[in-house]
């Protein structure tokens, strides 16, 4: 599983700030933010390094970025619909690979959802 506890941003606030603001223990292994409708991913703000899943409407891996490193603006990609930012090593540890499904599934609001990659 990517992640156990991916909190979802569908706004433009929620896509500007991304985890801005966050403080370090956040970046355990479990969590995520997974922002829809935003083509660009920065680490501006953060004290911590993360790893970026870029998602196509299908949600099927179309790029990663692994340990982005604090203050830094992530190449745009415009065909990902979503993306998953993680905490770091988290997609070396779930073995995710370009290609593969990351089922969604919403838990008990509409905010809070698990992420799992699902082999190509």
């Amino acid at each position: 599983m990517v992640a156990t506890n991916a909190i979802m941003v569908r706004n433009y606030w929620g896509c500007l700030l991304g985890l801005f603001g966050y403080p370090r223990r956040w970046a355990q292994l479990g969590n995520g933010l997974w922002i829809v409708s935003c083509h660009i991913v920065h680490t501006v703000g953060l004290t911590f390094p993360i790893d970026v899943i870029f998602l196509a409407a299908d949600n099927s891996v179309l790029r990663m970025e692994e340990y982005v490193r604090p203050y830094n603006v992530v190449k745009v990609s415009l065909r990902a619909s979503s993306f998953l930012q993680l905490p770091p090593h988290s997609i070396y540890r779930t073995e995710t690979k370009i290609g593969d499904t990351i089922e969604i599934t919403p838990r008990s609001n509409d905010t809070e959802s698990s992420a799992t990659p699902r082999g190509a």
